[in-house]
């Protein structure tokens, strides 16, 4: 494959050099020091890395627990929340760190969009991708969240052109697509398994090629709706990076590095916590990936489980290599600063640095980006600022670190409601996976609507799939199933605990192992136990009904009956059950009995 050249074009100018701090003690030669003086040819080249992932389209300041950042506080000491991202903010931030650095690319680790508030998510993230253009992003790995309207509408991201059915949203104004480019090395046409976008990037930093490779997690397709990834298939991430770096250093570009939307779980949620020299401080599946990803890929950034981290992971020959994450939401930057060997062309190892840092809301606003928001949000305004509902306090969804949270079980009664009825599908029981649960409920007037007032806005930012919403018909011994398959098969390493409508209660003990955690006997649907071989009808949107999220005994379920979608019978539901004298409390969270883990000694 030929190598592909510079992309977009740069918003901001950036300044003069300055020398890359080493990492640890390994000193790098005398000569390196030479840079620029007198006649000496340098030797080695700096590059300034800024790295983010899961911006989610998160425009405006996230709200609630989403727009905050957990750090020590150098002052006292203590773990505090700090109010963090939105997109003018993150330009400056992004524009100041460039400065004194003349080589520094920004790239990304996918889902940048998907999933996102109204504001992009009702323009079908055309203003997230213009956004980017602004902000300077040169490349970025597709996500899982790239594929939830179809890799057709993926490709229009990249390309540009109105959207084929609701077209364009301006007149005279057509979306001319990202000026960044998209990279999907393991993903591929199932019919021509070739990728379905360019694998791999190169960009010639004064001389030395330096390659970027792109991929998203092998597990795509068991998070995404069916729909979404038709005709796609996903590759196994290590053998697809190591692929293209041995194609990459083919064509003589040895400094290479990997783009991957998978990531891990930090030992802390502090953002700037230290996972240990060897890596022993981090979980999940990027140990493995990084500890296989051939050693000449000099470092990786990573996304997907939205969380903090800047550790050293030893390559496959036992060296520490930088994986990063920027946690989600344009809340955090990743700086890495590394160096280039003029003469191999190779990132010199030792000098990777890398850390994250806060992106506050004491920044001065990017007015770029502050006019492209100002544009969408009037134009999504008659919209977004339609009052649905009343609240009397948080109600926590996605920053909610317990199993149980109290937004799921609200949207499970609001499922269960909506789909009772005999013509609308006669539910008796409603389940929603908690990945589909994309924000608070907050409380807090962030505009002019009044404390405790609803917006369609803000539901739109809970539930922005626009999912429809199925009823099936389960045997008995399928509902235990769905419930057993929480914690084994797919779920056994990372469960997904389903939020469960009022009417279903049962007790989970995460002392036992795979399916024996959810204590069948304790199991209680309106009061009685379950009976194996009776039939149940139940709700739940059409990505779990699918068997999305490892759960397989929803795909079993017969009789479908497909209704409204999950927004629109959430925010049906709370016109329905609140105003302003009697608004909602938050569910008590108490439908399913957590038997916590018990720590020897």
């Amino acid at each position: 494959m030929p190598i592909s050249g510079t992309t977009g074009r740069r918003t901001t100018a950036l300044a003069v050099a300055a020398a890359a701090a080493l990492f640890g003690t390994t000193a790098l030669p005398a000569a390196a020091e030479a840079h620029g003086r007198g006649h000496d040819k340098p030797k080695y080249e700096d590059l300034q890395l800024l790295a983010i992932n899961d911006f989610h389209g998160n425009l405006e300041p996230p709200a609630g627990s989403s727009g905050t950042i957990t750090e020590i506080d150098p002052a006292t000491g203590k773990t505090v929340a700090t109010p963090a991202g939105g997109a003018e903010y993150l330009a400056t931030a992004l524009r100041r760190a460039r400065e004194g650095h003349p080589n520094s690319l920004t790239v990304a680790a996918g889902d940048m969009i998907g999933a996102s508030p109204l504001v992009s998510g009702l323009f079908h993230d055309e203003p997230t991708v213009e956004a980017m253009n602004e902000i300077g992003l040169d490349v970025t790995s597709v996500g899982n969240h790239e594929f939830d309207e179809g890799s057709a509408e993926l490709r229009r991201m990249q390309e540009g052109g109105c959207h084929p059915t609701d077209g364009c949203y301006e007149e005279g104004r057509t979306f001319e697509g990202a000026d960044f480019r998209y990279l999907a090395a393991n993903v591929t046409d199932e019919k021509t398994h070739e990728p379905i976008l360019k694998p791999y990037w190169v960009k010639n930093v004064r001389g030395v090629k330096v390659g970027f490779i792109g991929v998203t997690l092998e597990g795509t397709p068991n998070i995404v709706t069916a729909a979404g990834v038709q005709g796609l298939g996903f590759g196994d991430e290590v053998e697809t990076v190591n692929k293209y770096a041995a194609e990459l250093k083919r064509q003589g570009v040895n400094s290479i590095v990997a783009l991957i939307h998978e990531g891990g779980l930090p030992a802390s949620s502090v953002y700037n916590y230290d996972c240990g020299a060897a890596g022993a401080g981090i979980s999940g599946p990027i140990v493995d990936i990084a500890r296989n990803i051939d050693p000449a890929v000099g470092a990786i950034v990573t996304g997907h489980t939205h969380n903090a981290y800047a550790c050293m992971i030893p390559d496959p020959d036992g060296v520490p290599r930088s994986v990063t994450s920027a946690a989600s939401f344009g809340r955090l930057y990743t700086e890495i600063n590394l160096k280039l060997d003029k003469r191999t062309g190779a990132i010199v190892r030792p000098s990777v640095t890398a850390a994250n840092h806060v992106v506050r809301r004491d920044l001065p606003k990017a007015p770029d980006l502050t006019a492209l928001l100002e544009r969408y949000t009037r134009l999504a305004a008659p919209i977004s600022n339609r009052a649905t509902g009343y609240i009397t306090a948080d109600i926590n969804g996605r920053g909610s670190s317990a199993l149980e949270k109290p937004l799921g079980d609200l949207i499970a009664d609001a499922q269960l409601a909506g789909l009772s009825a005999p013509d609308k599908g006669g539910a008796q029981v409603a389940f929603m996976n908690p990945g589909g649960i994309r924000s608070d409920l907050v409380y807090k007037a962030a505009g002019a609507e009044g404390d405790g007032v609803v917006t369609y806005g803000e539901v739109f930012a809970v539930q922005p799939f626009t999912n429809m919403m199925q009823v099936k018909t389960l045997t008995g011994a399928q509902l235990v199933q769905v419930l057993q398959q929480q914690v084994s098969g797919a779920n056994e390493a990372a469960p997904k605990v389903l939020q469960v409508s009022n009417n279903l209660h049962y007790t989970l003990d995460l002392n036992r192992v795979g399916a024996a955690r959810v204590l069948v006997d304790s199991i209680r649907l309106n009061g009685a136990p379950i009976d194996p071989a009776a039939s149940y009808r139940v709700a739940a949107n059409e990505f779990l009904a699918g068997g999305g999220d490892g759960f397989p005994a929803f795909a079993a379920g017969t009789d479908k009956l497909v209704g409204a979608s999950d927004l629109d019978v959430f925010n049906a539901y709370l016109t329905a059950h609140s105003s302003a004298g009697a608004p909602i409390a938050p569910p008590a969270a108490d439908r399913i009995t957590v038997v916590p883990v018990v720590k020897a000694g």
